[in-house]
């Protein structure tokens, strides 16, 4: 029967030298991509309906659902910077 292997050595095997695999690379960021630009997140809460059917309209016009919130937030704006 072999000796039991201490301090995490096994006999026979000569110890690693230099890093290990894990640390060749930066393991990457999860999660989502930061928006490009100058843009910044903003979370809001809806109906999930309405969530959905801005999605749908969004794919139809070949857009993403940011780009049409956004774009709904500026007219809104809008219509309502007289009403101060």
């Amino acid at each position: 029967m072999p000796p039991i292997a201490t301090h995490g050595r096994v006999p026979g095997i000569a110890p690693r030298k230099g890093r290990a695999m894990a640390d060749d690379k930066p393991s990457p960021r999860r999660g989502r991509k930061p928006p490009p630009g100058d843009k910044r997140q903003f979370l809001t809460t809806m109906d999930p309906d309405v969530i959905r059917a801005i999605k749908q309209a969004a794919l139809d016009v070949d857009r993403t659902a940011s780009d049409v919130m956004e774009e709904a937030a500026k007219q809104w704006l809008e219509r309502h910077k007289h009403k101060k």
